[in-house]
């Protein structure tokens, strides 16, 4: 049994994998034609441009985790400054090298000491950071933004989550995930996963009694 569940896990990992390199592949090729000014856009990734989220995302998938625990020590665990510093040694010269190196990850399975399903959920939040800005819009796979929320529900890992959305009850309209038991919130998936991470933008998306109470956790991060 030990065998067949490890050989599960291996699949699901897998799994996972293609929907993260499917995503990093339609975000590159969105913003193949940006301006040099739209890069310079604010992204809804705090203090953070579109470009600087973008080269975050690339120093994910190029950080495994003897040298995020190397960049960890370095900081005198500052994990901000650790961030900080990997995204700056991603950045590239010109808007045009940044989008260079992200393209040169899209197919790694690279990561820090995270679940696979938090690089994916990684992916979609941060890509949704630079795309929201933008004007640009995905239409996510249902099957994707589900598994990402399922995630966040049930997490605090890398961003408060599961604490932000405690004692609500979250309704998807456009796929099968609900979640927690209270005062309601409803909507897309995305627009609930995105305000499970903390983007108050997307909770003008959201309907039901709950939605003052998440605006105000995701003012101050706690409940």
């Amino acid at each position: 049994m030990t065998g067949s569940r490890t050989a599960a896990r291996g699949r699901r990992g897998e799994e996972i994998w293609q929907l993260i390199h499917f995503e990093r592949a339609v975000l590159a090729t969105d913003l193949a034609y940006l301006s040099e000014e739209q890069w310079s856009t604010s992204s809804l990734c705090s203090e953070l441009t579109v470009r600087e989220v973008l080269a975050h995302l690339t120093a994910g998938a190029s950080l495994d985790s003897v040298r995020w625990l190397a960049g960890v020590l370095r900081c005198r665990f500052d994990f901000d400054q650790q961030v900080a510093m990997r995204l700056a040694e991603q950045l590239g010269a010109s808007p045009a090298e940044t989008l260079e190196r992200f393209r040169h990850v899209v197919a790694s399975t690279t990561k820090p000491p995270l679940p696979v399903i938090a690089m994916l959920g990684e992916t979609i939040v941060h890509g949704e950071d630079i795309r929201r800005p933008l004007g640009i819009h995905r239409d996510y796979p249902i099957g994707t933004v589900t598994q990402v929320a399922d995630h966040y529900r049930d997490s605090d890992l890398v961003v408060l989550a599961k604490g932000r959305v405690r004692g609500l009850r979250l309704v998807a309209r456009d796929g099968p995930f609900t979640s927690g038991a209270g005062p309601l919130v409803s909507g897309t998936t995305v627009a609930l996963v995105m305000a499970m991470t903390g983007r108050a933008s997307y909770l003008d998306d959201l309907e039901g009694d709950g939605v003052d109470l998440l605006r105000r956790r995701c003012g101050t991060g706690t409940a």
